[in-house]
């Protein structure tokens, strides 16, 4: 084998390398741009159910204290009851 086979040799062996260096490199580089995307949706998600949890803690809260201020009504209406003279429920 004279040093010019040899040389084309080694030129197609570090070519077909190269290629599948490259091949292995962009299937790696679409693996992490999946994987981005997929948890920049699922922070979306989770952003967003933070936000309803919020509203909805907000919305207990705000039911909470007009059960509250109900219960209170009630008292006030009972006692007037029984100072008017009648028999409260």
């Amino acid at each position: 084998m004279d040093a010019t086979t040899l040389g084309a040799l080694l030129a197609l062996v570090g070519v077909l390398s190269g290629s599948v260096v490259a091949y292995l490199g962009k299937r790696g580089e679409n693996a992490t741009t999946r994987m981005n995307s997929e948890i920049d949706q699922i922070q979306e998600e989770r952003d967003g159910l933070r936000q309803r949890l919020a509203e909805r803690d907000a919305r207990v809260a705000e039911l909470l204290k007009q059960q509250g201020d109900d219960y209170v009504l009630i008292a006030r209406l009972r006692a007037q009851v029984i100072t008017l003279g009648g028999d409260p429920p």
